[in-house]
């Protein structure tokens, strides 16, 4: 009697390291897909933050006064004035254009944050040229900048692009990463004497 041979179950040492090579390039292949879009996404917490950072630098600015006069100038207070005219010390872009002295944040009023209109400035930095808070202790934010842009806006009828516009547009932009989170406000002068 004739007995047939079994057949071998299994795979071969070659069928083995194919597959092996195949589900390793395609595993390459997959990890450089996701490295590439972990690294090309921003980082949600470096986002948020940078976020916070803009918040906080944007009502800064938008607390600061906004008068026709230097607050040194006792007419800033007098309700008669009612344009930079009736000023003896006018308020003009800069710090310590109007007579005021050169200090630290925040500013006296909302124009000294920049030089000039539509400039952008580093406003927010110390003196060793960090980013910092109003007292000027350094923010632990490393990687981090920040720049504010103050120009004269007319909204409905009301302001205007000259330098004693009652509208003022503020952009505070904070750079990360190479990437920028921009946000915009508009300040008014709702009462020429208020602070």
């Amino acid at each position: 009697m004739f007995i047939k041979p079994l057949r071998q179950r299994g795979v071969t040492l070659i069928e083995l390291i194919m597959f092996i090579v195949i589900i390793g390039a395609a595993l390459a292949g997959l990890l450089q897909v996701l490295n590439f879009t972990t690294k090309g996404s921003a980082d949600p917490v470096r986002q948020k933050q940078a976020l916070m950072i803009a918040e906080g630098l944007l009502e800064e600015v938008r607390l600061a006064g906004f008068t026709y006069c230097d607050p040194t100038d006792p007419k800033a207070v007098e309700p008669t004035t009612t344009s930079a005219a009736d000023c003896t010390i006018q308020e003009s872009f800069g710090q310590g254009r109007g007579g005021e002295p050169v200090g630290s944040r925040p500013y006296d009023n909302i124009n000294d944050y920049v030089d000039e209109p539509g400039v952008a400035k580093a406003a927010f930095n110390n003196t060793a040229d960090k980013l910092a808070d109003t007292n000027g202790t350094p923010m632990e934010v490393d990687g981090y900048s920040a720049q504010v842009t103050i120009s004269p806006a007319a909204l409905n009828g009301i302001g205007g692009t000259g330098a004693d516009s009652d509208v003022l547009h503020i952009k505070v932009e904070v750079s990360y990463d190479g990437q920028t989170l921009a946000l915009d406000a508009y300040r008014t002068r709702y009462a020429p004497t208020f602070p």
